[in-house]
Formats: C-alpha cells, structure tokens, sequence
C-alpha cells in the first residue's frame, strides 16, 4: 500500500495567506494523504477560512495561544501519515513535492534516509522566484550537513524535508521553550535520527518572507534572545555529538561569531557563555564590529546608533520591496483594488 503522508500546519493569524497555502497541499500529485491545521488562538479569520476547505477533507483544530511549536506538536499527535510534511500556513509546496520525494526513495531504497528540496524565497509572485542551489542541496551524511549549516551560515526551509515516522518518533517533540529557531533545533534531532540527507531537486518549495512581523526575524526582545542562545547551544551539542574535530571546532566558532553581535550590548551574560562555549572548544569570540555600511555610524554616533540603523533600515527596505512586489501581483492579475488584509 502506498505511504499515508500527513500535511501539518500549523497558523497563527495567517487570513491572508491560508487558503493559497492550503490549496497547494490539497494540490499535491500525490493522492493518499491527510491535511491537519492547528490554529494556535489566532485573532483574526484564519479559522473561518480554514474550515472552508473541510469538505476537502481537511481536519481543523483549534487551540489557545502557546506558540508554534506547541502547535506543531498538536498537529503531530492527530495525524497517522507514513511520512509527516510541515507546512508553515503562509508558505506554498510545488504540486510534485511529496510525489517527487517518494519516487526518490522507492528509486534509492533507504528507510532512513531523510528527503529534501529545492526551495526559494518570494513575497507575492511565484513566477519570478528563482531558485539558486546552496552547499546544502546535495546528498550529504549527518555531521558534514550540519558542518555546513553552521559554518556557512546556511538553512533549509521547514517545508522542504519529508520526515518517516520513525525518524520523527526518535526526534521527538518540537521544542516549546523555543519561540526562535524551533524549526532549526527540530530538524538537528530529525538528521541525527537518519543515515543522511537526500536530496531530491524535482520537489519544490516556496518559501514567503512575511516580513519582520514573522518568528524568525530575531530583534531585541529577551525572549527570542534566550531562545536563540539555547537553539545555538543545541545546534552546537548535536554536531559535537556527532563529530568533535578541528573542523567542526572551526564551524561553531564562525557561527558563534557571525550571531554574537545580536546579543551587545544587551545580554553580557549570554555574551559570557557564549565566550565559555567558545573556550570550551579551544577558541575566543572577539568584539562584534559592524559592516561597512554601519560602522561609519558607530564612528560618529556611537554603537546604539549603529545598532538601531542595523535593525530598522533593513526593514524599510523590505517594507518597498514589498509594496512593489504586491502592486505588480495585483497588476499581473488585472486587480487593482485594495486589501486590507494583505
């Protein structure tokens, strides 16, 4: 019998984006699946929006707010799929994604082997995303991923892996002290559960920047701080556990120092452990300076300058980019009319 894949979303005030993400779920060439949406207390329509599409068979659950990975969590312990596909509520899978994987592994026996994607970044057109392979979109065992993943500074989308349920039994639960880079932590303990990454470039993901409203954008605040400090000390425990070499030393001390500046001059005390974990490995993190771009404000005007100008101009570059983005979808689809949801 074929493989039940289990689609799990989980939204949070995702009204203007749901229905498209949920049709492309339902649009998976692959026919034998299941659709479960867990809405984490959201505040606006997501629910009413969602339950339309329930005669499709897609199950809707509610919860009160507790974060996404505890939505995550939820969604998982309703679902009975072979393979488990998440899919964050605002972020689209190409119609042969899970298709495309499973063929992969019926060609290539391997029950431990974990599948990836081709995935790309895009606001509100699809047809002008385009895709550009990273060092991580390859056939790569579990150490030399993670090496990788730190010490180039590089990620995959959530959406893009298809997990076994074995592998996600032995990973166990999404990690609900993490509001910050629980999606990163999750995926360490899927790859250490598998015998490596393979990678299926057909599968396709499309993966929307929400803007600097969404989870993954680090700012100020303690919370996603200390959630982004624990993600670091974890990463950095699995890839050691795995392989505890020069390199690998070589990986985490670029990735300490690369995240460091997030945290000055606000928490000296994370500053201070990450400092120990850094010695821990035979290394020491200098002073975090500012790009070109920066440092001449830091010069003039001092660090909190610098640092507000890191934060804030960035995000008015994407609040245009943005607009611009939005008025030519609307163009390309001959509606003008304005969204105030969007």
């Amino acid at each position: 019998m074929e493989p039940l894949v289990s689609i799990l979303i989980p939204a949070f005030n995702a009204q203007p984006f749901i229905a498209d993400t949920i049709r492309s779920a339902l649009g998976q060439t692959w026919r034998r699946r299941e659709i479960i949406i867990v809405d984490d207390g959201s505040t606006d329509k997501t629910v009413s929006v969602a339950r339309q599409f329930e005669n499709d068979g897609v199950r809707v659950v509610t919860q009160s707010n507790r974060g996404a990975a505890a939505a995550r969590n939820k969604a998982y312990s309703l679902c009975k799929g072979d393979y488990i596909q998440w899919l964050d509520a605002d972020d689209l899978l190409g119609p042969k994604k899970i298709e495309s994987q499973l063929e992969a592994l019926t060609t290539q026996p391997d029950p431990k082997a974990l599948l990836s994607a081709a995935w790309v970044f895009f606001i509100f057109r699809t047809s002008k995303a385009k895709f550009v392979p990273s060092p991580l979109w390859q056939d790569l065992a579990p150490a030399e991923w993670l090496v990788r993943k730190l010490g180039q500074n590089l990620f995959m989308q959530p959406a893009t892996w298809l997990v076994s349920r074995e592998q996600s039994e032995a990973a166990g639960p999404w990690d609900e002290r993490l509001s910050l880079d629980d999606d990163g932590e999750y995926f360490c303990r899927v790859l250490l559960a598998s015998n490596g990454v393979r990678f299926v470039p057909e599968a396709r993901v499309y993966y929307r920047r929400s803007g600097f409203s969404s989870l993954s954008n680090v700012d100020r605040s303690d919370k996603k701080l200390e959630s982004m400090f624990l993600s670091m000390k974890l990463h950095i425990g699995y890839l050691r556990s795995l392989e505890d070499s020069p390199r690998v030393h070589q990986a985490c001390l670029a990735y300490l120092q690369r995240w460091l500046i997030w945290f000055c001059p606000k928490r000296p005390d994370l500053v201070q452990q990450l400092q120990e974990i850094a010695a821990d490995m035979g290394g020491k993190l200098e002073s975090p300076h500012f790009s070109w771009k920066y440092d001449w404000l830091r010069t003039t005007f001092g660090w909190n300058m610098a640092r507000r100008a890191q934060t804030y101009l960035p995000r008015i570059r994407w609040s245009l980019n943005r607009a611009w983005d939005k008025t030519l979808s609307r163009i390309e689809h001959g509606n003008l009319a304005s969204d105030p949801h969007i």
